[in-house]
């Protein structure tokens, strides 16, 4: 997710099929409140939705003049293969939808806060004002969350849940960082087996009667320059010797840095944003050219 990064993007054609009948198993949601300092928030239970994978149409990377980093070098090979933590991004990257933008539109504002997005993509705006402005024109209720959840199953990328399974039997860590919102990401960790611990994302906040009341300002994620700051925090509590962070936009990109992720890995399977992709180690737009390297 990096929506208010100004850069060209390069959107690819999605379409989507179910998944196996193996995942009808993944029936209601259902989901708990606590109570959060006066406020009231949501999280979710394990089982949750039943997902939806996408098949994305990539570009011609001769068309795109992006040759040089998709083939990856001896030394980035031996980083990838050599992690010990992979951190993703949510949106556009592990799903191939941007969740405020698909919540927004399920709430009926879906053009005022695109309209919004590409007023901020001309200016420098800090990130946390943008998830504000944009939360507050249409204020989603915790009823209207919970709809969305139950209509709106994830959409994963084609690609993901091999690409997770072969690092977690690898014993590699995986962790899901995101500007976007818990309520939204559990699901997704729960189909892919990620723990919820391994989440750093957002949290909508409501009030007793399930009003929206805003989004919890102590997340890392909510500020700018917090992915980066997440990644540094995990290495900082868990000693991993290398990271590795997979994403599409400036935002993940920032994670590579002293004390952070070793090597950064642009997914451009979703979309293409062009000044990222330049800097990336590693320019993939499936999957599975990085589970190959893993054998």
């Amino acid at each position: 997710m990096d929506a208010l990064i100004t850069s060209r993007v390069v959107p690819l054609h999605v379409r989507c099929r179910k998944l196996s009948p193996a995942l009808d198993s993944l029936s209601s949601l259902e989901l708990r409140r606590y109570l959060c300092k006066g406020r009231v928030s949501i999280m979710n239970h394990p089982k949750l939705l039943r997902p939806v994978t996408a098949s994305a149409q990539p570009q011609e990377l001769t068309s795109l003049g992006h040759e040089g980093n998709a083939v990856p070098s001896k030394e980035i090979l031996h980083l990838w293969r050599n992690v010990e933590a992979v951190c993703f991004d949510v949106d556009s990257t592990v799903c191939v939808d941007e969740g405020i933008d698909e919540l927004a539109e399920f709430c009926g504002a879906g053009k005022a806060v695109a309209e919004w997005t590409a007023r901020a993509m001309g200016g420098s705006v800090p990130f946390e004002e943008a998830l504000a402005a944009r939360l507050s024109l249409f204020k989603p209720s915790l009823s209207k969350v919970e709809e969305f959840l139950e209509k709106r199953p994830p959409r994963l990328s084609p690609g993901i849940e091999d690409l997770v399974k072969k690092l977690r039997a690898n014993k590699i860590d995986v962790y899901l960082i995101s500007g976007g919102f818990r309520q939204m990401i559990n699901p997704v960790a729960s189909i892919l087996g990620i723990p919820q611990e391994n989440i750093f994302a957002n949290n909508i906040l409501f009030g007793d009667s399930g009003e929206y009341v805003g989004f919890d300002e102590n997340e890392p994620t909510s500020r700018s320059g917090g992915k980066a700051k997440a990644v540094q925090q995990i290495r900082k509590g868990r000693l991993y010797k290398t990271m590795a962070m997979i994403g599409d936009g400036a935002t993940d990109l920032e994670a590579r840095q002293p004390g952070g992720a070793d090597l950064f890995i642009c997914y451009a399977g979703v979309q293409l944003r062009e000044a990222v992709a330049a800097k990336a180690d590693w320019l993939v737009f499936k999957f599975e050219s990085l589970i190959n390297t893993l054998d």
